[in-house]
């Protein structure tokens, strides 16, 4: 049975109108965070299981911020942001439709804040780390020039060291008056008076509140700088789900790091196993890692995730599966190519898609594939615990062909447009959002599931597609599902 869903009337509007600062209310009808503790548990196991629950991160606030600068903002196009909109909504109803539970991050972080005051707590702490108020670090100087401009010569002194004893804080008030208002006390009394849908957008774009004197009205005045979580939109990248649970990431882009605990914080609420976090030096992003059954899962190593956190994953046995293939990118390291899941994508039990270009031996920027093994009678090993290396150096389209899979080659044009980064629903139901590829993929003899394509390039322009926006935190197997 499916639980109730958000309504699927579409709201196509720009993604700054989704903030709706306006109103307390969430945008959906969702309630009761123990209900998806119960109904799904954490965990995939194979990329064609049946997606049960997925999270997704709808372009609201950070996204407007985000669009004033694509390229600062790590995006690959300018935006129209009531396309992208629009794009995610028809989405995200696309995979409801496969009878999958889509949970927005929005929506988990007001869910249930309304009625449990427990919700309502954590939501304000977390919007309290997110907050931060400072003082001007030039308003003493500032100050003391003013009075001396007012006062020349030694009446100037006088007057400026008359006012700095009251007011050393340099904005016209007393320094405990200051110390007040950038204080946790005050700060916590405004995070108290705001809507849950306020504080969501405090969590989603960090505000950095600087304080400066004013000499008039409340004796202060501020300016504001932001620092939005511009790419949670991606949320594939935050975290990885193994078949034993959740491992948060640690992102290459230090300008994305942020988004992390916020995914964690709406992962948890949910009921969400997170079994573990990659540490510095390891980085991991969640386009690097796709789930092939109970004995094999693939990590790739490359431009963003490195060999330090594939071996993170293993000393602390977080694959969960026997054999771990790290396929490793060492000869192109392209932005275009970031991660595995844009060259490569498993859509059903017997067929996967891959870029043409890198492909066998002589290919000049072909991956190849280091495999580990578990072994549980082992010591374990300082760097990869009780998994040992078996092989090495194994060019990837064969390893996979030798897995029993039947390769759909994706040209070099086809990947840049995303033909590789389609959503498998499970059984081979595919979402694609490339109408090339996926007219191959349905003409292809080997390949028995349904295929649907969807026009996604109001989300494509900010670098990713429909497997990098979303987060499959539980598939079941199609035996159970059947």
């Amino acid at each position: 049975a499916r639980l109730p869903q958000p309504s699927r009337k579409p709201t196509h509007q720009p993604a700054f109108l989704l903030s709706t600062m306006s109103s307390s209310k969430p945008t959906s009808a969702l309630r009761n965070c123990s209900t998806f503790r119960t109904r799904f548990p954490t965990g995939q196991v194979h990329e064609d299981d049946i997606a049960r629950l997925i999270i997704v991160a709808s372009p609201t606030l950070p996204k407007s911020m985000g669009a004033l600068h694509p390229a600062g903002s790590l995006y690959e196009k300018p935006l129209n942001l009531a396309k992208t909109a629009a794009h995610h909504d028809d989405f995200s109803n696309a995979m409801r439709d496969h009878g999958a539970t889509v949970l927005n991050v929005v929506d988990i972080l007001t869910m249930d804040a309304d009625v449990d005051l427990k919700e309502r707590v954590k939501l304000e702490q977390l919007a309290m780390e997110c907050l931060t108020y400072r003082i001007d670090s030039d308003a003493v100087n500032t100050q003391a020039k003013k009075k001396q401009k007012l006062a020349p010569g030694a009446a100037a002194s006088k007057a400026a060291t008359k006012g700095l004893k009251k007011s050393d804080s340099g904005v016209g008030l007393s320094k405990s008056e200051v110390e007040y208002y950038v204080g946790d006390d005050y700060k916590r009394i405004v995070i108290k008076e705001m809507s849950h849908r306020q504080l969501a957008d405090v969590i989603l774009t960090s505000p950095t509140v600087t304080l400066h004197e004013s000499f008039r009205d409340t004796g202060l005045t501020a300016t504001y700088a932001f620092d939005p979580a511009t790419n949670i939109v991606f949320c594939r990248d935050q975290q990885i789900t193994t078949c034993r649970g959740v491992v948060m990431s640690y992102l290459a882009s230090a300008q994305r790091n942020p988004e992390v605990r916020i995914m964690r914080f709406c992962l948890e609420k949910v009921g969400v196993n997170v079994i573990g976090a990659i540490a510095d030096p390891g980085r991991l992003e969640g386009g690097d890692f796709i789930p092939a059954g109970k004995d094999l899962c693939l990590l790739g190593i490359g431009m963003r995730s490195n060999a330090e956190a594939a071996f993170q994953m293993m000393r602390n046995d977080w694959y969960g599966t026997r054999r771990v293939a790290v396929v490793k990118d060492e000869l192109e390291k392209s932005q275009d190519r970031m991660h595995l899941d844009t060259v490569f994508n498993i859509i059903s039990s017997k067929c996967v898609l891959m870029l043409e270009e890198m492909i066998g031996e002589a290919s000049p920027t072909r991956r190849v594939v280091d495999e580990y093994v578990f072994d549980p009678a082992a010591a374990p090993d300082p760097i990869t615990g009780r998994y040992r290396l078996l092989r090495s150096d194994v060019e990837f389209s064969a390893y996979i062909q030798a897995e029993g899979y039947t390769i759909i080659p994706v040209s070099g044009p086809e990947q840049l447009e995303y033909g590789c980064n389609g959503l498998n629903m499970g059984g081979g139901r595919l979402i694609a959002v490339n109408e090339t590829v996926a007219r191959r993929v349905a003409q292809t003899e080997a390949f028995e599931g349904s295929v649907r394509y969807l026009d996604f390039s109001g989300v494509t322009a900010m670098y990713g597609a429909a497997h990098c926006a979303t987060q499959v935190v539980c598939r079941q197997p199609k035996e159970a599902a059947e």
